[in-house]
């Protein structure tokens, strides 16, 4: 897959720490800059102050869900325009919809592959800049 990622700013919202890593370590690999956070409240405090191109956030966290997370990015009107993907371990319509009605710009269902990471962030990065 080919691309340009260096320099990207990408923000990986997990509360799983292999997933996390995982994506770090992709990311990275192509020269993205990567920010990670363990749940949506760590996410919120880090987007201010980071910046990120494009944001995958798990949907299944504590305290702050990732429809409750990508809610509050898109309705902050610095952010509305950063892509936000969403991450699950469920392949459900009710999700994907769900997801699509606080404002998520794609769905990927982990495991993910490189190429589902790398071509979101194509598709959706591609756009902004």
């Amino acid at each position: 897959m080919e691309g340009n990622f260096e320099d990207l700013k990408v923000m990986v919202i997990d509360d799983s720490k292999t997933i996390r890593r995982t994506a770090e370590t992709l990311l990275k690999k192509v020269g993205c800059d990567v920010v990670t956070a363990t749940d949506g409240f760590d996410a919120l405090a880090k987007i201010a102050d980071t910046r990120p191109n494009i944001i995958f956030v798990d949907i299944m966290m504590p305290r702050l869900d990732g429809y409750q997370t990508c809610a509050l990015i898109k309705n902050n009107s610095e952010f509305k325009n950063t892509p936000v993907i969403m991450l699950s371990s469920k392949d459900g319509l009710f999700d994907k919809a769900k997801g699509r009605i606080v404002g998520s710009d794609e769905y990927l269902t982990k495991p993910f592959s490189k190429n589902e990471l790398l071509g979101a962030i194509q598709t959706h990065v591609g756009e902004i800049q």
